[in-house]
């Protein structure tokens, strides 16, 4: 891998005038700040509203047999988007996929607001995830260009604090749009909300913009463009064949395998899907940490309406505890004398997310209290906070600074695959013992709880794995 990513542009880039003295919030990057946390702020509304309304949306729709596609079909796009962003970055600066990119973005939430089948559902959900992806990777070349160095971890710090808030509200502002005023209206009411964050910083962005140095143009690399688009179409095809489960699937499945295994190895640091000692265990840790856990998230929703009458609202309530715990387990690992625990820390996040994914599963027996799934992702979320953000920094502390930019885009990278590999085996688990299988004359009816059990069975294993590789991560520092 030697392209060099919008990220290392963007970090080797200084702020000319930058006198020292003020924070995020001051003059200079007052709305700049305001505005980008704003879109943080919309997108992890989204995120955390969208669990609340999707049963409630794949039961109308009739395609509960559908309902992970539906979000691993936003991660399987945003892969593809990412990498594209990056280029676009690099040649043109963050500018046009950061707009583009919100204005896909809503275009995918309209479509899935008047989704008249789960097919089209699906498809608003896929194209979310190319804005989604366009915007994310333009955010982070933003702060690298806009804010000085030492502004950086407070404006980093702002997006994490960003998600806390919707993990507390979204379930609730979403199951209260969605009794009374229907599921549509959460994704329909989004596009109007952004309005607000673009014209705060958009003139803000345009003058920082205008000060900074010409780019160092570079060709457009269509090979990595080219290898994450087979990724997302292999995933497309491993994702149908789980939907079929008959001796044609075996066809789509064998060519997302040819499609992806390539792919992959040429995304992603050499040595890292057979967990090589070092970065490449790193990079792997973090896609088996998102995947375990959000394709476990994603079904308690489901699970606590269909399995125990909850409210869609206090149904999303449940996931609340994990975003708010998620937070205090990133702050501790940041703690003074924190870094000599660092990958001890990892590897009991793993094991705190394996125990609250299986713990969570309690209440399929009706003796359990429903609160039970509510505390046990409490202590997931605190797990993926230590893990989550010790993985970023010991890949910062692995990566020579030439290596810092590029080995961030693999981060993301080995997210996004996680997400989508394991939503995907989730979906093909629960549709195959019967998780789809109830009509629209008995929607109201519990769905087996074997369906559910087979997917919290299955993530903890995951995320045990990754417990277990997480001694690999350490090697000592890399040569200068």
């Amino acid at each position: 891998m030697t392209t060099t990513s919008p990220a290392e542009t963007a970090a080797s880039r200084q702020i000319p005038d930058d006198d020292g003295t003020g924070g995020v919030l001051s003059g200079p990057w007052r709305a700049l700040t305001l505005g980008i946390v704003s879109v943080v702020l919309l997108l992890a509304f989204e995120a955390t509203a969208v669990n609340t309304a999707m049963p409630t949306a794949a039961q109308q729709l009739d395609g509960i047999g559908l309902y992970a596609f539906a979000f691993s079909a936003y991660f399987t796009t945003t892969l593809l988007a990412m990498v594209v962003s990056g280029q676009l970055c690099d040649r043109r600066g963050p500018l046009v996929p950061l707009f583009s990119g919100i204005a896909v973005f809503a275009a995918g939430l309209v479509i899935a607001g008047t989704a008249v089948n789960m097919w089209m559902f699906v498809a608003g959900r896929a194209v979310q995830g190319l804005g989604g992806g366009l915007v994310i990777v333009a955010l982070y070349v933003v702060v690298g260009r806009a804010f000085p160095e030492r502004l950086r971890p407070a404006v980093f710090a702002a997006f994490s604090a960003a998600w806390v808030l919707p993990s507390i509200l979204g379930p609730v502002i979403s199951g209260a749009v969605t009794q009374h005023l229907g599921w549509r209206w959460v994704f329909l009411a989004v596009p109007v909300l952004v309005l607000l964050p673009l014209a705060v910083m958009g003139p803000a962005l345009r003058r920082s913009e205008r000060r900074q140095p010409p780019l160092q143009v570079q060709p457009y690399d269509w090979r990595r463009t080219r290898d994450a688009a087979m990724v997302a179409v292999g995933a497309a095809l491993l994702q149908y064949a789980g939907q079929r489960l008959d001796g044609w699937s075996l066809l789509p499945a064998a060519a997302g395998v040819a499609l992806i295994g390539p792919a992959v190895l040429r995304l992603l640091p050499k040595g890292t899907l057979r967990a090589a000692r070092g970065l490449p265990t790193v990079i792997l840790l973090r896609g088996l940490a998102a995947g375990a856990f959000f394709a476990s998230e994603l079904f308690i929703p489901l699970m606590m309406q269909t399995q125990r009458g909850l409210s869609v609202t206090m149904a999303g309530l449940t996931l609340a505890p994990g975003g708010l715990s998620w937070a205090l387990g990133s702050w501790l690992q940041g703690r003074p004398g924190a870094e000599r625990h660092r990958d001890a820390m990892i590897r009991y996040g793993f094991v705190l997310t394996a125990v609250a994914i299986g713990a969570a599963a309690l209440v399929l027996f009706s003796s359990v209290p429903v609160w039970v799934t509510a505390a046990a992702w409490a202590v997931g979320g605190a797990g993926m906070g230590m893990a989550i953000a010790s993985i970023s920094v010991l890949m910062m502390k692995l990566s020579a600074p030439e290596e810092t930019g590029e080995n961030s885009a693999a981060l993301q990278l080995s997210d996004a695959l996680g997400n989508v590999l394991l939503t995907g085996l989730a979906g093909v688990l629960f549709a195959a013992l019967g998780g789809g299988a109830v009509s629209a004359v008995a929607r109201d009816a519990a769905l087996p709880a074997g369906a559910f059990a087979a997917v919290f069975l299955t993530m903890p294993v995951v995320a045990l794995a990754g417990a277990a590789l997480s001694g690999r991560a350490a090697v000592a520092r890399p040569k200068a």
